[in-house]
């Protein structure tokens, strides 16, 4: 058997049939990309052996891009064109996003970006309108090229996580980025349950866990029941529009105060934005609750300077951490538990590291919570171990996953009332149905509109779809018998469908959310990308030869400085000329010019390695005879 067939116990034994799966941690400061490897989930780092990536993307003149660190650089330079956080804005109209107007954006009516509106709002840059699901495309596809060059092989699929509190809307616009990022989505999971599948809690004792998850954008707190190995969400909460960004606005708006100055441009919101991120963390490791932190800023050509201690900082912020208890409170309340029947509290989110945070979360539940693996990279941890299962690669798995659905579905009725079908914490996937009937006599159609949300009326809800269901057969009112079925799926997506029950005539739709993209628009985006595609292969293409490259000439300057002594003063100058024709190729930007040198010079220093491999032999055989070896 060939030494590559061999496997540990419960992995494919030829790795040529494994399928490359992957979870991603879509964030909205920073997104990962994580896979098993050897049994083991680990995030995937970058050639410069960074696993984050920050979720900003960069529009350049011209049409080029920056993502992620090169982009994050330029925040404070360009800061219109230069897009961070915008995972707050999946799924959501501008009415939707508080205190837009402190941001640095130039948003745009959805009707003007688009001959399609979808009500999502769009922002404007150099390179046109680009809508939420265009921008969060950009970072899944930069993860998805880490991972498939990781692994020298194409993606079969991936895990996404979103925040358990994600609607329809906004996990729908998830979906569409990633297939704009040419991802084929294996199940959309919860934070939550994602961080308790990194943490082994399916290998815990059986009872409730909370998972508290606080990033930078959005709040989740989910309620977990672990029973023989069944992860069931009992019931979840939180706040999709909290979240570490919060505390660096709530920061920057104190010592604005403070200083009795306010931000005016856009170059001065996005500097402040950055100072206060900084001030947070440096205030995170502090030491003492007394000892301060400077928070500097250049606003309109003046330095201003502030120093801050942990407790202001904390008073500053002190209504934000009583929101995120808010909803602990609440989701308890819908589990039906006390606090003191929680087992064990898991941390999840950068934000998390707030001490403020820590000790609130502790005081609550009476309980020190668990924080020993990186809240960073938790998510992503989680979600590559349930990829590795749903991909088919780990044989022995027995681990079940039970998501609820976030907010209650149901359908406008007479009066502008909503009649709930599937209520809010519902386990998915599942199918419910309501009976309904006619309102007149003789109506051959009825008129379905599929709301979300907790309040009565449909005015207060989010309207998801409308559909109409015709054919029905003219009877007196109250006669015909329209069942209405509402199925959500694992990744918390529905379908509804309108049968009338005498007739068999029926109706359905796929709910598209208002907030979502069309079929055309995703269409569009695609032929879009297609115009950069050659320039982001290209780029691809020339790292790859750059990293190639510098191998090899690290290779060879090693094996010089130990063997040179082999070669002819001619075949010395030769090999260097051949090395330093590859140094200077590394500074092109034409990945075939590099590629050409390097072969050149592996070609050129193969006699140098034959000279040296008979060194080796004679060194390791000197003294010795044949009937000795």
């Amino acid at each position: 058997m060939a030494l590559l067939q061999i496997s540990e116990p419960g992995q494919s034994p030829d790795p040529h049939q494994r399928r490359i799966a992957v979870g991603i941690d879509l964030g909205t400061t920073h997104s990962l990309v994580a896979a098993v490897r050897s049994g083991v989930a680990e995030c995937l780092p970058d050639e410069q052996g960074r696993v984050i990536l920050p979720s900003v993307v960069r529009y350049l003149a011209g049409g080029g891009r920056k993502i992620g660190f090169d982009a994050l650089a330029s925040q404070a330079e360009d800061p219109e064109n230069t897009i961070a956080s915008v995972k707050r804005f999946m799924g959501r109209g501008l009415k939707d996003i508080a205190n837009h107007d402190k941001l640095p954006y130039r948003f745009v009516d959805a009707a003007s970006a688009t001959s399609e509106p979808s009500g999502m709002l769009w922002i404007n840059t150099v390179a046109g309108d680009k809508s939420p699901v265009e921008l969060s495309a950009e970072i899944l596809a930069t993860l998805r090229h880490r991972a498939e060059d990781t692994f020298k092989d194409d993606l079969y699929g991936a895990v996404i996580t979103v925040p358990a509190y994600f609607d329809e809307a906004q996990r729908q616009a998830t979906k569409d980025a990633a297939q704009l990022a040419g991802i084929n989505v294996l199940r959309l999971i919860s934070e939550p349950t994602a961080a308790a599948l990194a943490y082994g809690l399916d290998n815990a004792s059986e009872g409730i866990y909370a998972v508290y998850d606080l990033g930078g954008g959005t709040f989740d707190i989910s309620i977990l029941r672990l029973t023989q190995g069944v992860f069931e969400v009992i019931a979840t909460g939180g706040d999709s529009a909290l979240g570490g960004d919060d505390y660096d606005r709530a920061l920057a708006d104190w010592v604005l105060a403070q200083a009795g100055l306010q931000a005016v441009t856009a170059s001065d919101k996005s500097a402040l934005k950055v100072a206060a991120r900084a001030c947070k963390e440096a205030l995170s490791s502090v030491a003492s609750a007394t000892d301060s932190v400077a928070f500097r800023v250049e606003l309109a050509g003046a330095t201003v300077s502030f120093d801050v201690t942990p407790m202001q900082f904390e008073a500053a912020t002190a209504s934000l951490t009583d929101r995120t208890l808010a909803a602990v409170r609440k989701a308890l309340r819908d589990a039906k538990l006390g606090k003191d029947e929680v087992r064990g509290v898991v941390m999840v989110g950068g934000s998390t590291r707030m001490p403020q945070i820590q000790r609130a979360v502790a005081d609550f539940f009476g309980r020190t919570p668990l924080t020993n693996l990186n809240p960073d990279e938790v998510v992503a941890l989680g979600a590559a171990i349930q990829a590795n299962q749903l991909a088919g690669n780990n044989t022995a798995g027995d681990l079940l996953l039970l998501d609820v659905i976030p907010l209650s579905l149901g359908i406008e009725t007479m009066g502008g009332l909503v009649e709930r079908i599937v209520p809010r914490n519902q386990t998915i996937p599942t199918s419910m149905a309501q009976d309904f009937t006619t309102y007149q006599d003789g109506q051959t159609a009825l008129a379905l509109h599929v709301v979300q949300g907790e309040r009565d009326l449909v005015a207060d809800c989010r309207s998801l779809a409308r559909f109409e269901l015709r054919g029905i057969p003219p009877m007196v009112a109250g006669a015909a018998r329209i069942r209405v079925m509402f199925t959500v799926d694992a990744d918390g997506l529905l379908t509804v469908q309108a049968k009338e029950q005498t007739s068999g005539v029926e109706a359905r739709i796929d709910v598209k959310p208002s907030y979502g993209l069309s079929d055309d628009q995703i269409a569009r985006m695609l032929q879009d990308s297609f115009s950069t595609a050659g320039q982001d292969m290209q780029a691809r293409a020339l790292v790859q030869a750059r990293v190639d490259a510098d191998r090899m000439i690290a290779a060879t300057r090693n094996a010089l400085a130990a063997d040179g002594d082999l070669l002819s003063a001619g075949e010395r100058a030769d090999i260097d000329a051949l090395l330093d024709a590859a140094v200077q190729a590394l500074l092109l930007e034409d990945p075939k010019t590099v590629e050409a040198a390097t072969q050149r010079l592996a070609k050129g220093t193969e006699a140098f390695a034959a000279l040296r491999m008979n060194r080796g032999i004679r060194q390791a055989l000197a003294g010795k005879n044949v009937e000795t070896i």
